[in-house]
Parts: C-alpha cells; structure tokens; sequence
C-alpha cells in the first residue's frame, strides 16, 4: 500500500512523557553537578568583580548566589534522586519558595513576640522554626492525595533549604553592613560558612519531619515525637558556643576566673581553653550533625524494609 520507493524507518522517540516515570534500568540524567558548578563560577566571578570594582551594587548578586547555591544544589540533587511521577518540579519550586519565606515570615513573627531572655531561648527558637516550616509544608502540600515517606523527605528538605536560604541571605547581608562601612570579607566568610553547614541544618531537620507526617498520614504521637528530636537537634545546634564556653569553663576555669564570672564580667580565656573551646564547638556540631543524618537513614531504611 506504500508509494513505490517508500519504506517505513523505524519509530520516532519524543523522548519522556511529562507525568510517567522512567523504565526501570533507564539512567536518569544528573543535572545538579552542572547547578552546582555553574553557580559556584557566577559566585566566585562576582567576588573577584565586587573586589575589583568596589560596586555596592553588586552586593544583591552576592548575596543571593552564595545563600542559595548550596540549598538549591541540594534539592537539585533530591529531586533526582527521590522523586516519583506525581512530584512535579513546580511543586518542589514552590515548597522551596513559598514554603521557606512563609517559614521565614512565621518564624520571625513568633519569635518577636513569644521569645524573651532566658537559658532556654534556642530550645524555643528550634521548637518555632520547626513548627513554622511544618505549618509551610503542611500549605504547600494540602492538594496532594498520595503521600509517600519518601516524598515528604522531599519536600521537607525543600521548604527547609528555601527557609535556610532565606536566612542565610538575611545574615550574609548583616555582616556585610559594620560600622567601618560594606565588609566584603565577612560576606564572603559568612556565606562560605552557613553555605558548608546548610546540608546538616535545616533541610535535615525538615526532611526528617516531612518523611514521618507523610508516612503516618496524619498529626500522631509518631509525628509529635519527630518535631520534638528535630526541635532539641535545632536547639543543640544553635547553643553549641555556650554550651561550648560552659563546658570550657567547667573543666579548666581557675578560682579568679569563678570569681569573675559571678561579678558578671566574662574572663578572658587562656591558649589552652580557647584550643578546648573550639574543640567542643565544632565537636558539638558534627555530633549533632550526625544524630540528624542517622536518624533520616533510619527512616530512609524503615520506609524501604516496609516495601
């Protein structure tokens, strides 16, 4: 029934369907290494032409490139690696956004009027900032109808890296403005170090609470327990330089240094306490690091040995 000198070639690909998940053994192409490098070249170019030019300016381009580079590289590489056919990426662009500046915005609002002086302040900043990215979460995923573990891992390191680069954008800007005027390097040093840090902060701690509300499927003891590990995690891992100055203090203080301390004058420390404080400091941190990265492998397996 063909035209003499037609031959039918074979089928023509389109490539992916929208909506349906690749066949399995199909390898997903990685695209946040490429995330990862071209936005690490656009911050380090701006720095040098910051340095070179002097240009206020370019302070906005500084500051959101280095707070949002590494958050943005982690959901990245979430995304491809956990995302099932009914996670779209706009979804998990607007848990990233809305759902970080409605935690941001929440969180600032309760901790204004709610927070005041106390030795417990950080346990009560990690019990408001948890309870208002949960409270985003919760919004930006109310018309889904299937929910998995694994999505919630998802989207709750979503809303909790968008909240990070929030408030990594809000310090970095801070610590550029000093008294002497714009201070290139405390930016620069600020976003470096919040950027190291961002991967066992916020997005951790919202993940970990995102998988288990969605593997429960409603508000349970279960849910109420993970809040409260990710909240105490939250607040060890803001207090750590006092605990950390208390502890120094307690193992190695002198009599005058008691005394001082009573007075309400804070001593000046000796070598060796300043080598103990910083032993303990970051000490503090990669162990509270670990607890949270443990607990959502725990969870990631719990889920997999469940089917």
């Amino acid at each position: 029934m063909f035209s003499e000198g037609f031959r039918p070639g074979p089928p023509r690909s389109y490539g992916p369907v929208p909506g349906v998940a690749p066949a399995a053994g199909t390898r997903r192409p990685r695209h946040w290494p490429r995330v990862f490098l071209g936005g690490l070249t656009l911050w380090l170019i701006s720095v040098m032409v910051t340095l070179l030019t002097g240009n206020p300016n370019l302070v906005p381009t500084l500051v959101l490139l280095g707070s949002f580079l590494i958050p943005v590289t982690f959901v990245a590489w979430a995304f491809e690696r956990w995302r099932d056919e009914h996670i779209t990426t706009e979804l998990v662009v607007t848990a990233f956004v809305a759902g970080g500046v409605l935690g941001i915005l929440g969180a600032s609002l309760l901790e204004t009027y709610l927070l005041g002086p106390s030795p417990f302040v950080y346990l009560g900043v990690g019990l408001i900032e948890e309870a208002a990215k949960l409270a985003a979460l919760v919004w930006v995923t109310r018309h889904m109808t299937r929910r998995h573990a694994r999505d919630g891992m998802l989207l709750g390191a979503a809303v909790g890296f968008g909240f990070a680069a929030f408030e990594s954008a809000g310090y970095a800007l801070t610590a550029a403005l000093t008294v002497k005027g714009l201070s290139l390097r405390a930016l620069v040093e600020t976003e470096v170090l919040r950027g190291l840090l961002a991967p066992v902060g916020h997005g951790l701690w919202t993940a970990i609470l995102g998988g288990v509300l969605f593997a429960a499927g409603r508000y349970t003891w279960s849910v109420l327990g993970a809040y409260l590990w990710v909240s105490l995690l939250h607040g060890l891992w803001d207090s750590m330089n006092s605990i950390a100055v208390v502890l120094t203090y307690l193992l190695t203080g002198s009599s005058w240094q008691y005394g001082l301390i009573e007075s309400g004058y804070v001593p000046d420390p000796t070598e060796e306490q300043v080598h103990l404080f910083t032993a303990l400091s970051v000490g503090g941190l990669a162990l509270v690091s670990l607890l949270g990265i443990g607990t959502l492998l725990a969870l990631t397996r719990g889920r997999q040995s469940h089917g």
